[in-house]
């Protein structure tokens, strides 16, 4: 089983997006902070990474960051998920190592069918 890690400052967020991701037999780890993010991405190397941009302390674009400089974590696939939707953001977050930019408001079928596509799986 697949498991990912979630990371956004917003418990409804979290919610909505492990609800959706675990109706699709997906295992899910949460945290509330870019620190908790990195915290629980090296210690249990999730399949993919779900981070929030703007998060107290941390953002997601610094995790990614520190995720993808580390050879532990370095593979792992990041998708930022963030209300900023400024081209130079995007390319920021992609310059950092996100495989996928979603803005949101987000639809939580879209974010399972990159999840998928990014995990390889069949939906």
């Amino acid at each position: 089983m697949h498991r990912i890690l979630i990371a956004d400052d917003e418990s409804n967020i979290r919610n909505v997006l492990e609800f959706s991701l675990q109706a699709e037999g997906l295992d899910v780890i949460e945290a509330a902070s870019g620190d908790e993010a990195l915290k629980l991405a090296t210690a249990e190397l999730p399949d993919l990474v779900i981070l929030d941009v703007m998060m107290p302390g941390m953002g997601g674009v610094e995790v990614c960051r520190l995720l993808k400089a580390d050879p532990r974590t370095a593979r792992i696939p990041v998708v930022l998920l963030t209300a900023r939707t400024q081209s130079e953001d995007r390319r920021a977050g992609l310059a950092a190592g996100a495989e996928r930019y979603i803005t949101k408001p987000f639809s939580p079928h879209k974010v399972v069918s990159v999840v998928a596509e990014l995990l390889g799986v069949a939906r």
